[in-house]
């Protein structure tokens, strides 16, 4: 069992729909120190891969991108999920449905940020259907990109968004993949 693991079985709630609530170290609070080792460990697994850019989505990746980007030395870019008036560049532009807020969003990158010379590692906190990850790829194929992998801190295994992207030739790394979840008996089993 990794320290990923053992953090979720301490901390963790299942809840009703399928639903891991660990938002006191992950996405709502941060733990660093989890942060720091999930980056460490994400590291690890795409070595020797070259990396320009880390690419999320808003918000919950953008702490493991950050840290992640710190250790590679370079930026961090981060889609969006609702305009503003200061953002007036070209954008990249792509749909993901998401699991947590039940409801498809645009996603953007504004053109210079992204280009056809960038290596791009793309990290979120969870992956379920997969539907943020295949957005983020669509993104980087516009710019013209190279994904050279997807790091993942929680994957629900139960779920197809991993296995679709394994079919689908990408290099997906999870520090903690989720067999099964059990809201009645608070029990997570992950893959071995």
């Amino acid at each position: 069992m990794n320290f990923l693991e053992e953090k979720i079985l301490t901390d963790g709630v299942v809840k009703p729909g399928n639903v891991l609530k660990i938002d006191n170290f992950l996405n709502h609070q941060i733990d660093i120190g989890i942060i720091r080792q999930i980056a460490n460990e994400l590291k690890r697994r795409f070595l020797p891969a070259e990396v320009n850019k880390v690419l999320t989505i808003e918000a919950s990746g953008i702490a493991i991108a950050t840290m992640l980007a710190n250790l590679y030395d370079v930026p961090v870019v981060f889609a969006k999920k609702s305009e503003t008036v200061s953002n007036t560049d070209e954008k990249y532009i792509a749909q993901a449905y998401s699991f947590t807020h039940k409801r498809m969003n645009d996603v953007f990158v504004s053109r210079p940020y992204l280009k056809n010379t960038d290596k791009v590692l793309i990290v979120d906190d969870f992956l379920a259907d997969g539907q943020a990850a295949h957005a983020l790829i669509d993104i980087v194929r516009q710019a013209g990109g190279e994904v050279v992998g997807i790091g993942v801190a929680v994957e629900k295994g139960q779920q197809m968004g991993g296995a679709l992207l394994r079919q689908e030739g990408y290099k997906l790394e999870s520090i903690a993949i989720i067999e099964e979840m059990d809201y009645k008996t608070q029990a997570i089993r992950f893959r071995q």
